[in-house]
């Protein structure tokens, strides 16, 4: 283990936390900068699901695998919640019913541990999942969710404590150069190696390069719903049809083209504003549902309330609760790439790299990409 390397982090969302945490264990001594006071972006504004199942077969889903198992281990050492509680796609229409029944001959030729159930199973799984008109679903245990306020809250109080990692926060880094970083015009840090995760930043640091990448922003609105009364538990994170058009791994399945058509046809509105509704529960027993995806440099800072009410509306079809007040709602955005690509690493100059675009699967995917590109350097 090299132990005289030192780097610098920039920016303390979740691709920089998973960042410092594999430069730490391979001996490096990290620095981490983050311009507001504790992370405010889309690291804490998403379902903090772990989300396996919608990476396809090979280097994503075993990403993806090995992130969740680091999540795990982390978890009680850093004293936030977290729950192994798989994911449930249900299906209310014929189309929906063979994508799942083909997805999961797929999926268990990968070797994936999912299970296709009928209506008595799916009941048994979750009392949440609406019986009427309900045709089975498809159950996979690779699922993991946290709360993504209080993991990114908690985790760099851990990563401090046991692998010496420092924060500073509130500083904003206004510029680099020559293995520096410079705190407006006065305060300057050297670092052997640094590493740019910035989220859904390309104005700051590297604008001219950021301008060349394939990538654009997405916003998204979601909303949280009370606590359940009685500790009532909904189970698995729970999603409806149109989820299954909006995942990679899907793609898999022979008719969901003509599933996505019958989409168009009959819910443009949906499709036209990128919704697909999903619900997790966290530990408090709140209920965190969503969500939609507007794509473009510059957003409206507005929530829409009628994107809230559709995704509200679609929940409906498929999920029943005990107490549906809705007690926050709120957006966020992040770096989405426009290639198809599943990351963006690139160096804009000697020992600088920029580690962005994980799109909406930051949580299921930093760990463990955190890990390759700091193991290839």
């Amino acid at each position: 283990m090299q132990s005289s390397r030192s780097a610098i982090v920039i920016g303390a969302g979740i691709v920089g936390l998973a960042t410092a945490r594999a430069l730490a264990l391979r001996g490096f001594s990290v620095k981490v900068f983050e311009r507001s006071d504790k992370a405010v972006g889309a690291s804490i504004r998403n379902f903090g699901m772990i989300w396996p199942i919608g990476q396809p077969a090979g280097k994503m889903y075993d990403r993806a695998v090995r992130s969740r198992e680091i999540w795990k281990e982390l978890a009680p050492k850093a004293d936030f919640w977290a729950e192994p509680a798989g994911s449930l796609h249900v299906a209310y229409h014929a189309d929906e019913w063979l994508v799942l029944q083909e997805l999961a001959e797929i999926f268990r030729k990968e070797g994936r541990p999912v299970q296709l159930l009928d209506r008595a199973g799916v009941a048994g799984a979750s009392t949440a999942v609406v019986p009427e008109g309900l045709l089975g679903g498809l159950y996979s245990r690779d699922e993991l969710i946290v709360d993504p306020r209080e993991a990114v809250s908690a985790l760099p109080d851990w990563l401090s404590g046991q692998l010496k990692v420092a924060f500073h926060w509130g500083k904003c880094v206004s510029y680099i150069s020559d293995q520096a970083v410079y705190i407006g015009n006065d305060e300057e840090h050297e670092a052997d190696l640094i590493f740019i995760c910035n989220g859904a930043d390309f104005e700051t640091l590297y604008p001219e390069h950021f301008s060349r990448q394939p990538v654009t922003k997405c916003k998204l609105q979601m909303l949280r719903l009370a606590p359940q009364p009685a500790e009532w538990r909904i189970g698995p994170a729970l999603c409806g049809g149109l989820s299954l058009i909006h995942y990679n791994s899907f793609k898999a399945a022979a008719s969901l083209t003509g599933l996505k058509q019958r989409y168009t046809e009959e819910l443009p509105d949906y499709l036209d504003r990128g919704i697909h509704v999903m619900v997790a529960q966290n530990g408090n027993g709140e209920l965190t549902v969503g969500d939609s995806h507007e794509y473009g440099l510059t957003h409206d800072p507005f929530d829409k309330e009628l994107i809230n009410r559709m995704i509200l509306d679609y929940l409906r079809t498929f999920v029943q609760v005990k107490d549906w007040r809705v007690t926050q709602t709120w957006n966020g955005i992040y770096a989405k790439l426009t290639d198809g690509a599943s990351d963006l690493f690139f160096s804009p100059e000697p020992y600088v790299y920029v580690i962005n675009g994980l799109g909406g699967a930051g949580m299921t995917l930093s760990f463990g990409l955190a890990e390759e590109l700091v193991e290839g350097l």
